[in-house]
């Protein structure tokens, strides 16, 4: 006796999973001290920490991402900035199947160390 064909389910990808994606994938670039936190943000004591510098939409299953970053002093902002929204771009495209439209670099400080201060 044949089994009927089944009809695939729906899957649904929470926004969190998407700002956490977009998060470490950020985090793991070189060059990346930190993530800044969301400018103007009024509900950034409710949300701190989660989606620390990470700003995520979907529209019509597009997703753009507005990254704030803390890069060190000694890189390329440009080259760091590229590899942030390259790693970003494939990340979500392979691990949730969804199309990127943008993903934009916020350049929000850098950081320098105690012997650069001096």
């Amino acid at each position: 006796m044949d089994n009927p064909p089944r009809t695939p389910g729906k899957t649904t990808i929470a926004p969190e999973v998407l700002l956490a994606i977009a998060r470490l994938n950020a985090l793991s670039v070189p060059g990346v001290s930190h993530l800044s936190t969301l400018p103007g943000d009024v509900n950034q004591l409710l949300t701190r920490g989660t989606n620390e510098g990470v700003r995520v939409q979907v529209e019509n299953g597009v997703v753009y991402a507005d990254i704030y970053v803390v890069m060190n002093s000694d890189v390329n902002v440009r080259e760091v900035s590229r590899a942030i929204q390259s790693r970003i771009t494939r990340a979500i495209s392979e691990m949730v199947g969804m199309e990127v439209g943008k993903v934009n670099i916020h350049v929000e400080d850098i950081t320098y160390s105690s012997e650069e201060r001096n």
